[in-house]
């Protein structure tokens, strides 16, 4: 089914069903390196047939009398110990993999990709030992009632590629947790990771069916996997105006979706904040991943007496970022995922000039660096928070710095945006950042820095999506509930 080195593959099979199984057509999807612009891989690409047969797949694996959806929390505990036994074996080429596909620095894939989801494999499985499925109401009116958790059924998984295992496993943790059988449908730019999770899958043990990966070139896959009858619930993480698509969709199907789409974080720097000892933790809550991370403060918030000294220190740690090969371990910076996403950073770039911002550092395509998809880590200076830079995701290594009179402008502004997913307040006094965090309007906040804590909801509001991953509440969208009524 594969052929090449441990790191470049050549697929030619779908892992459907628990096997692996010729594609419907001969189309393939070419891997790219972003650092190199040479083809590193391929896989076949699938079409309408092959969603079909792994739905198919998901819903005989669900429907099974004895199958997964039948097993109790510690049987499927179990089978996710194992999963992530598997895909620990694995985690070192699939940083590398990641890294080479959408030019993660490998520093940051070896903490993300490589760990979470086994981490969150042990996470779910440790949570459903631990919460009964039934709870006995006393009933309001006589008897008592039985209140039943069951899962939900097949569920369709959207990745993209900007975080590909982690945020597969964001849905596939708890999806298989609650009962449910799944078809993932990895980004084109992100496959042969995709691949390596079949591989474990597979090693694992876990049924025929439980797990179904189809990939698909533009978005014919996945749109035939939101309106499709087979599938009981959509998993999405991508941008905004793909969102809308898919909740209009599902609306008009009545059919649940967890949304996590786009962002334009605010990271508010109150008038005491201390940056020497805050730069360090602010390039991760602001540049992570090239700057393609949708919760990242990309909106820097500064106080006006203090702006021109904020401007400066953003501007010598942008300056200083190394920026190379996603595969070099010193590399800070690597290259955005394709040629079209920098094109689209470049413009924006270019807008924000045309707008009157004044560019700090950054702004170009790095001189020293002739292949791959590169560009500087920007700081513009001089925003107004209604122009385009400001109110627009660019998804790449670009920074707009806003001033601001007192606290409370520094909240109406963090909150003028159409987005609401992530932000950020750095002070000395953290009761203080406490209480502007509670002020935002985001789903997560960060104080004096920004961690995903994978035993606590994370989500969007306003125009970031709807519903929650992570932590417990991250179960229950894969479960329904059934209300038993017992007599006296």
């Amino acid at each position: 089914m594969a052929y090449g080195t441990d790191m470049w593959c050549f697929y030619d099979r779908l892992f459907i069903g628990g096997e692996w199984v010729r594609p419907a057509s001969t189309n393939t999807i070419r891997v790219v390196s972003a650092s190199t612009e040479e083809v590193i891989g391929a896989v076949p690409q699938g079409n309408e047939t092959d969603a079909d047969a792994a739905v198919a797949a998901a819903r005989r694996a669900f429907d099974d009398p004895t199958g997964w959806s039948t097993w109790s929390p510690g049987q499927r505990a179990d089978a996710m110990l194992r999963l992530a036994t598997a895909l620990d074996k694995y985690s070192g080429i699939t940083a590398i993999r990641v890294s080479s596909q959408n030019g993660m620095p490998l520093s940051i894939s070896k903490q993300t990709e490589a760990v979470m989801p086994a981490t969150l494999l042990r996470y779910y499985a440790g949570l459903i030992r631990d919460i009964p499925v039934e709870e006995r109401r006393p009933s309001q009116v006589r008897g008592t009632t039985a209140v039943h958790k069951e899962p939900l059924g097949v569920v369709a998984a959207i990745v993209p590629w900007n975080f590909p295992q982690s945020l597969t496993f964001f849905k596939l943790a708890p999806a298989l947790a609650a009962g449910c059988t799944v078809v993932i449908k990895p980004s084109p730019e992100t496959v042969l990771d995709a691949f390596l999770l079949a591989d474990a899958v597979e090693e694992a043990g876990l049924p025929p069916g439980v797990v179904n990966i189809v990939t698909g070139g533009g978005r014919t896959v996945g749109a035939h996997l939101v309106n499709h009858p087979g599938v009981d619930k959509v998993a999405f993480t991508g941008s905004t105006e793909a969102g809308r698509t898919i909740a209009e969709q599902c609306g008009r199907l009545l059919k649940p979706a967890t949304l996590e789409l786009g962002g334009k974080s605010a990271g508010i720097l109150l008038d005491d904040v201390d940056l020497a000892r805050s730069m360090r933790s602010m390039f991760a809550a602001t540049l992570l991943n090239n700057g393609q991370t949708c919760f990242i403060s990309t909106r820097i918030l500064a106080p006006e007496h203090r702006y021109d000294e904020v401007v400066e220190a953003f501007t010598a740690m942008a300056s200083s970022l190394r920026v190379g090969d996603a595969l070099d371990s010193k590399t800070q910076i690597g290259p955005v995922a394709t040629a079209r996403q920098r094109q689209s950073i470049e413009a924006y770039i270019a807008r924000g000039k045309n707008e009157g911002a004044r560019i700090t550092t950054g702004g170009r395509r790095p001189a020293d660096l002739d292949r791959g998809w590169f560009v500087e880590p920007t700081i513009f200076a001089e925003v107004d928070n209604g122009a385009a830079i400001a109110q627009e995701e660019i998804f790449g290594p670009v920074l707009s710095i806003i001033r601001y009179r007192n606290e409370d402008e520094a909240v109406k502004i963090a909150n003028d945006s159409a987005y609401g997913l992530g932000g950020t307040v750095w002070t000395a006094d953290t009761e203080r950042g406490l209480a502007v965090a509670r002020r935002i309007q985001a789903g997560a906040v960060g104080v004096n820095g920004f961690t995903l804590d994978h035993g606590a909801p994370f989500g969007g509001v306003k125009s970031s999506g709807l519903g929650r991953e992570l932590g417990p509440e991250g179960l229950s969208p894969y479960q329904q509930l059934k209300s038993v009524y017992l007599p006296a």
